[in-house]
This record gives C-alpha cells, structure tokens and sequence, in this order.
C-alpha cells in the first residue's frame, strides 16, 4: 500500500501544470541547442553541393538545401587527388595502431600509480605530471626525434605521444574508485597483478576507457602539425595533411578541372572544395560516436558491492 500511495503520489507530480510547462519549455530549449550545434555541419554538407556562384549570391542567407544547380566537382576534386587513398591508409594506421599503444601505456601506468602502498608514489606522480606544465620545446622535440631515428615515419607520431598525462590521471581516478574490498578478495585467492587489472578493474571501468579511447582517436584524426615537421615524403602524409595541402594555393589549381575560369570564379571553387573537405574529415569520426554514446551515459555504480 505504501509503494502503491508512492507511485500515486509521484504520478500525481508528474501531471500537475507546473511540471508539464518544464517539461514543454525544456524540450522546446533542447531542440533549439539540437539546432545551434547541428546547423554549421549541415551547412557545409549543403553547400559542399551548391552551385559555388549561387551560393555567393546567397551568401548570408539561411541555407536549407543545396543551391542549384547542384555539382559534385568538389567532391570529385577532393577524392581524385593523389594522395588522398594514401592519406586516408596512413590516417587509419595512425589512428588504431595510436590508439591501442596509448591505451596500453595508459592502463598500465594508471593501475601501478593507482596501487596503495607503492613505494615512491607520491613523488613518481608529482614528476608524471609536471610534465603537464612544462615540455622541451619544438626544436629539442625534432633533435630527439631525429636522434631515434624517426624522422620521415609514422611512428613519429605514435610513440612521442603514447601517453596522456591527463588521460592518465583520468583512468588512475577510475581504478582507485573500486573498492579495495574485490582487489584484496582477489588477491587472497592468489590473483596476481595481471590477473587483478584484465578480470576486475578494466571490466569495471569500460566507461571509462571508452572516453578516453574517443579522446586519443580523435587527437590523432585531428593531428597534422606533427606530420607537417617529421614527414618528408608525400605519400606518408596522413589525410589531414593532404586536405592541408589541397586546399593550398599552389596545390589547388582549379583551372585544370573547371576551365578557364576567372580569379572571382577560382576563389568561389576553392571556397566550395573547403566545404568538402569539412564534411570529408569530420563524417567519419562523427561516425564513431554513436557506439560510444552509451558509456557517457552510463551509471556510476558499477563498481558497487552488494552488501
């Protein structure tokens, strides 16, 4: 009967006109915030189809779908280049070969620094994440890689950035979050480390490691500076490098594709091209996130002990 009076009562809440006004003006608000975030990207899939002249005609306008005629050249200038199938090869390689080597050095450094009773803790932390704050700088940065003999590779940029010290932190926090109770339980079983960190903490914080595999996999879609100071040869270059480098002046010749065309008419084509390229290396990543999404959301009492 009191359960029944509490749902009664909690039904009764939920219907009163108070409630149902939040309700109507918290959803009207999320869809305008849905709007905001969504609309640039969907203008630049719009425009990426337009017409380049129209659409400067149109320029400042509200753009809900293409402009007409509707063309295809941008797209076609952009996966004819090329280096772009290469890019796209050496960008994945980057990305998944990156990725792991980052969640590797990541576990292991956080489940060691997570451990009481480490000798050393305290100042072994301290000295990690100093590193935060100061670096060597760009010129000592390519003398070190240049003495290890990486220069012109893709493990240049892998390896100097294998680990994240925020990320760290991040996943040190998550495994000293589980109770000590299921670690010393294992232990008096005769779990050894290995065991303690592939069986209990790393299932326990997949949330966890699935946002930071999200941080480290975006970093290295995004990366291009690095690729731009350590490769020498053009068909290394990841795929942003090469949407770099189309979009550079001496690199975009518009006039073999489109004609004769005029400065003003060269200028719209390349603006068009720009457009494509957005939607070109942003889709991809957006992809991932829907797999994602439901560690964001998940609850925190994972770890939770039934007492």
């Amino acid at each position: 009967m009191v359960a029944g009076k509490g749902n009664f009562h909690m039904s009764k809440i939920k219907t009163t006109p108070g409630y149902r006004i939040f309700t109507i003006l918290n959803t009207i608000f999320m869809l305008l915030m849905i709007v905001i975030t969504a609309y640039p990207l969907y203008y630049c899939v719009a425009a990426s189809f337009s017409n380049p002249t129209q659409l400067t005609l149109n320029a400042g306008k509200l753009l809900l779908w293409p402009v007409e005629p509707y063309t295809m050249s941008a797209y076609q200038k952009v996966f004819s280049h090329s280096l772009f199938l290469s890019g796209w090869t050496n960008t994945l390689f980057v990305l998944v070969i990156g990725t792991v080597i980052n969640m590797v050095m990541t576990i292991l450094t956080a489940y060691t620094l997570s451990r009481r009773g480490l000798m050393l803790n305290t100042p072994i932390t301290v000295f990690i994440v100093i590193t935060m704050y100061f670096s060597g700088g760009l010129v000592p940065g390519y003398l070190n890689i240049k003495s290890l003999g990486l220069i012109d590779s893709l493990w240049s940029l892998i390896l100097p950035g294998a680990i994240s010290t925020y990320n760290m932190i991040i996943m040190k926090t998550a495994f000293a979050s589980v109770p000590d109770s299921l670690v010393e339980s294992a232990q008096l079983d005769g779990a050894k480390h290995i065991t303690i960190l592939t069986q209990i903490l790393v299932p326990l914080s997949v949330p966890t490691i699935a946002v930071l595999i999200l941080y480290y996999g975006v970093g290295h879609w995004n990366a291009w500076f690095a690729a731009s100071i350590y490769l020498q040869t053009n068909s290394k270059f990841p795929l942003q490098l090469v949407m770099r480098n189309i979009l550079n002046s001496a690199n975009v010749n518009v006039n073999e594709m489109m004609g004769d065309v005029g400065v003003e008419d060269q200028a719209r084509y390349v603006e068009l091209i720009k457009y494509a390229l957005i939607v070109v290396s942003t889709v991809p990543i957006l992809i991932l996130y829907p797999f994602l999404q439901r560690y964001f959301v998940k609850g925190v009492m994972i770890g939770a002990i039934k007492g």
